[in-house]
């Protein structure tokens, strides 16, 4: 291809490389001390001594397990030289860390094969939460499932070649002349590059914009898979070119990919998009796209989520409030949104102004605080919101309950005092844990610090900070810094939950936020009589209860738990004379709250019945017939097949109830 001659003529083959290697040569050489993990110090020669020298040093495993390494907490290459005295960390692929670097890597080792196989425009291809993606330009073409393979191919033999990854940098000038024949590397270069030079990074004939780092060559990849294509757009606008985009995975040894076939294997099986269909809970229509049909079996799930968190409202000093769902674009303006995320709102005009549906609740809860005046004797006040939100979120990024347009959370702002935040801030802890153990899933908590861009003053984001890490470590449970990732507004705790199939998710959030206050020049009168300014918390436990229920769905497999099940009781009459037995068992346990159906169908058996409510998830079966009606009970059966004999009415339901009561996620009767 010509493109490849051009880029690898303006590097004069390895020129740039040499003038690399020529500049090392003449730095001066001084013994140097790297610090170990466990304090342990080694010496070494600046500008000669490389991570990979110092894992070497340890153990020749450590030193071929290492990914990438970690110099005074900045990635670095491993064949890239130590500069001076500092701390070192190696980093294999178990790692958070690890994982990015080998799967940006190897969408590398892809974007060197699609150029090969289409010869179109490669675009980004970054690391993601499992595997990574190349997106490329190529006009009218567009990728298929037969081209896998060949992919696969391709990239395989890149991995065989041992292609070094070098680190090369280059002027702006230089880079826009290599990239002039691709308009979307131009446009990055000139949109997001800053800077009188920039890093590329070189294996093989492919040489592209990017920060890395990278393992030491391709033939660390010991094992790959092309695993799906989609379309997508230009950075995501909907109004830019069409592009094609490439999914894959890899592992550094094949036990991982023979582990994360099965794992994908389960989770295909658990999919809540089949299991909701299967179920008949939900399901979508291309007329709303992105927006949930609840049918009823679907809408007692989420009913019973919804009264489950208003419950403990009630015993955590929450209000609940409804709001309007849409707003004057003024109040996104006044909020910041509209300069912020106006793309992603729903608007259209109203009497000559412009409306846009809420994306959010804040705001109109801001509304509602300042609606008249506050007092410190009122705060904390703590509003809690279930109403509509909608985001415009593109078509093709649409996935389930996991990824829509409209939906409603568990949302929530407590207005308090500075002092109040550290004892809201674990309230907020407690109230997550306590959901979180019920539903079974396992967190991790991060507090993620002032970002490089921040609005407001140090001392007041160091003061929070603080006050946080307090309120974190008043609540026991392990935690870890995340610094510089908080919100631009305020600091932050991320709360990650694993599932059954120890997958991570997001969606409880505890977030501070100095700016709205300011922003609607909030105000509560202290004891001093002065105006004071409140402080606001974001708070969400389930998160969008369109989303959660995704996750329970899959987290359960769609054997729901006795509490939280659209399908409880099946009555399985063993004839047709005992269908009035039926019907009168369904009407007394429906008022006692039941999820309880019957089946009169005269044309099945008994074990077809029994049967097709195992397989359609009841928690339990009643099997009647002239003994149990002329006793006034039931036979009992679960959908696994025990047997747990004979109850009268009264006792079962008692039992029923005190099951549904105590939230357990095992279906005993006691």
């Amino acid at each position: 291809k010509q493109w490849y001659q051009r880029r690898v003529a303006i590097t004069a083959g390895d020129k740039l490389h040499s003038e690399y290697e020529e500049y090392l040569s003449t730095r001066e050489r001084k013994p140097i001390k790297v610090t170990l993990p466990d304090g342990k110090e080694v010496e070494g020669e600046s500008w000669t001594t490389r991570p990979f020298d110092i894992a070497n040093g340890i153990s020749a495993g450590l030193a071929q397990n290492s990914v990438i390494s970690k110099v005074n907490g900045v990635l670095w290459d491993l064949d890239r030289p130590l500069e001076g005295d500092c701390n070192i960390e190696l980093l294999n692929f178990s790692s958070k860390e690890g994982k990015e670097v080998f799967w940006h890597s190897t969408a590398h080792i892809l974007g060197e094969a699609m150029e090969r196989r289409y010869g179109g425009c490669l675009c980004y291809g970054p690391p993601i939460e499992s595997g990574f993606y190349y997106d490329m330009h190529m006009g009218e073409d567009a990728v298929c499932e037969a081209d896998y393979a060949g992919l696969e191919t391709i990239m395989k033999g890149i991995v065989k070649e041992k292609q070094p990854f070098q680190r090369l940098e280059i002027t702006k000038e230089d880079l826009l002349e290599m990239f002039k024949y691709n308009e979307y590397k131009v446009r990055i270069i000139k949109n997001k590059v800053q800077t009188p030079t920039t890093t590329v990074y070189r294996c093989g004939p492919l040489i592209d914009l990017c920060r890395g780092p990278h393992v030491r060559n391709t033939g660390k990849i010991k094992t790959l898979k092309v695993t799906k294509n989609s379309s997508t757009y230009w950075e995501g606008n909907a109004e830019a070119e069409s592009l094609q985009r490439i999914y894959g995975i890899s592992f550094p040894d094949n036990k991982l990919m023979k582990e994360w076939k099965i794992f994908q294997e389960e989770a295909a099986k658990r999919d809540h998009r089949k299991i909701g269909l299967q179920q008949e809970l939900f399901f979508f229509h291309e007329l709303s796209a992105g927006s949930c049909f609840w049918l009823p079996k679907g809408t007692i799930i989420f009913n019973t989520l919804q009264k489950w968190i208003q419950s403990e409202y009630l015993k955590r000093g929450f209000t609940e409030v409804v709001t309007p769902n849409m707003y004057n674009t003024k109040l996104w303006e006044l909020s910041g949104h509209w300069q912020h995320y106006a793309e992603n709102m729903f608007t259209f005009d109203v009497e000559k102004e412009k409306f846009a549906l809420k994306p959010q609740n804040c705001p109109g809860h801001c509304i509602m605080f300042d609606h008249r005046p506050r007092s410190w004797r009122e705060l904390p006040v703590r509003l809690a919101d279930f109403g509509v939100l909608h985001r415009n979120e593109l078509s093709g990024a649409l996935s389930g309950l996991t990824r829509v347009r409209r939906f409603q959370q568990d949302d929530a702002h407590i207005f308090c005092t500075t002092d109040q935040i550290v004892d809201e801030i674990r309230g907020c802890l407690e109230f997550m844990q306590a959901i979180y153990s019920v539903l079974g899933f396992t967190y991790e908590l991060e507090l993620s610090t002032r970002p490089d861009k921040y609005l407001g003053e140090i001392e007041v984001w160091e003061d929070a900070e603080s006050r946080l890490k307090q309120a974190l470590d008043e609540f026991g449970a392990p935690w870890k810094l995340n610094p510089a990732d908080g919100a631009f507004y305020g600091p932050k705790i991320d709360i990650i939950v694993s599932d059954a199939l120890r997958r991570a998710h997001q969606c409880a959030t505890i977030q501070l936020d100095f700016q709205l206050p300011l922003r609607f020049e909030l105000t509560y009168n202290a004891p001093d009589g002065t105006e004071k300014r409140p402080v606001i918390v974001h708070r969400a436990i389930l998160g969008s209860i369109e989303r959660m229920t995704g996750i329970l769905t899959e987290h359960f497999a769609g054997k729901w738990p006795f509490w939280l099940s659209p399908r409880q009781v099946m009555v399985v009459p063993v004839m047709p004379m005992f269908n009035d037995y039926a019907i009168e068992l369904q009407k007394k346990l429906k008022l006692q709250g039941i999820e309880i159906d019957t089946d009169l169908d005269d044309g099945s058996t008994l074990n077809k019945k029994v049967r097709n409510a195992q397989l359609a998830q009841y928690n339990f079966i009643f099997v009647i017939g002239e003994k149990e009606k002329t006793s006034g009970t039931v036979n009992v059966r679960t959908r696994d097949n025990v047997v747990h004999g004979e109850f009268s009415v009264e006792d079962i339901t008692e039992k029923l109830i005190r099951l549904r009561d105590s939230k357990s996620n095992e279906d005993k009767l006691e």
